[in-house]
């Protein structure tokens, strides 16, 4: 008698990215193939794909709450956070005077420091040991001559979801403009921006099952925002370049799609983070779960394994057909310790031994079985 077939590989990285949803490959490959014509161009094959990006813009705005002109198509989600804090920083009428927390993404942190060689002060405001943001250390920071701040909705490495509601009440009081990073929030938490109160928000459509390589800003329409890209003047003039209509097509299709379920799936979601969290809390000695316990994607559940480094846990894990991270896909392979987990207080040794596991769509209640199975085994492994 045969030997049974080995199981097939986990995929728990979907912070890093998610698969495209077959219904997105769908619908954008009649604009790879047959609907081809450059958006801008005034023949009818060009009307044909402006129509397109049109509707594709009007299904975006719809899930924000937010006008059509008001959804810039981007290149993804770091191009969208560039575009956000340095076009609305440099056009700002007053202030040279910029904040942001520090557990944000570098697409945030990065374009906001470098905003200093321009004579911008950057003011970055500290976090608690869950990584949320401390709202008096805020308070004191923003003032009436503040050009912007720029905190995200939902952390990519501890899954942390910040207190928005209570950040906006401060800029509104004190007529700052917000800009959030939705790029780990986007499909998991609503995105009502009026209901958020940000004037600005980013998010990368591959997060949520679109195509890799696009996203979109939302940007509020009396909000003056400076093009970081200059040209043809495209996407009214706020980023130039001939616009990927199939990108924007598919971003529509998956967000879409992704907001139709978002509750329920949610819930789903949240139960199997809780019980992944649990059964590796009870059967590692040592673990630690970093982020905030209750205020949480649902998908995410992240751990430090004192004593045995990451990167040993994740090739343990990977001999073991599991795929997962130590945390931002950006840093992967990076020897320095994560800015976010030493932002909440971590040690650089503790902060180094950092495993992220995210579920998605396609996890089922045998893979979390599974997984909490398989990471004790690892961490064993690697301890050893």
């Amino acid at each position: 008698m045969s030997a049974p077939p080995d199981p097939q590989p986990l995929y728990l990285d979907h912070a890093a990215t998610s698969p495209p949803r077959r219904e997105v490959l769908e619908a954008v490959w009649p604009y790879l193939t047959r609907v081809t014509a450059n958006p801008s161009s005034a023949h009818a094959a060009g009307r044909e794909a402006r129509e397109a990006l049109e509707q594709a813009r009007e299904v975006v705005a719809g899930v924000l709450g937010a006008r059509p002109g008001e959804v810039v198509f981007t290149g993804g989600g770091t191009e969208a956070d560039n575009l956000a804090v340095t076009g609305i920083a440099r056009a700002a009428p007053r202030g040279r005077h910029v904040v942001v927390s520090a557990v944000e993404h570098p697409a945030v942190l990065e374009t906001a420091l470098a905003l200093r060689a321009e004579g911008f002060r950057v003011d970055v405001v500290g976090v608690d040991g869950d990584g949320v943001l401390d709202l008096e250390a805020l308070r004191r920071t923003v003032t009436g001559g503040t050009t912007l701040v720029s905190v995200m909705y939902a952390n990519n490495e501890v899954g942390t979801v910040q207190p928005l509601a209570e950040v906006a009440e401060v800029c509104r009081d004190r007529g700052v403009p917000l800009h959030t990073d939705a790029v780990q929030a986007a499909g998991s938490l609503p995105l009502d921006v009026d209901a958020l109160g940000v004037d600005a928000l980013s998010a990368s459509a591959h997060k949520f099952g679109g195509l890799r390589g696009a996203g979109f800003l939302h940007v509020r329409g009396a909000l003056a925002l400076e093009p970081v890209l200059h040209g043809g003047g495209q996407e009214r003039g706020r980023r130039s370049g001939t616009v990927d209509v199939a990108s924007a097509v598919g971003t529509a299709v998956a967000l879409h799609l992704a907001e139709a379920a978002r509750e329920e799936e949610s819930r789903r979601l949240a139960g199997l983070r809780d019980r992944l969290v649990a059964g590796v809390l009870a059967a590692v000695p040592g673990a630690r779960l970093t982020g905030h316990p209750v205020r949480r994607l649902p998908h995410h559940a992240s751990f430090c394994f004192p004593g045995v480094g990451g990167e040993t846990v994740l090739a343990e894990l990977e001999a073991l057909g599991v795929t997962c991270s130590s945390g931002s896909a950006c840093a992967a392979g990076s020897e320095d310790a994560s800015h976010v987990l030493l932002a909440c207080g971590l040690d650089a040794d503790t902060a180094r031994t950092a495993v992220r596991l995210t579920l998605g769509r396609t996890t089922t209640e045998e893979d979390v079985e599974r997984v909490v199975d398989l990471v004790p085994r690892a961490v064993g492994l690697a301890r050893a």
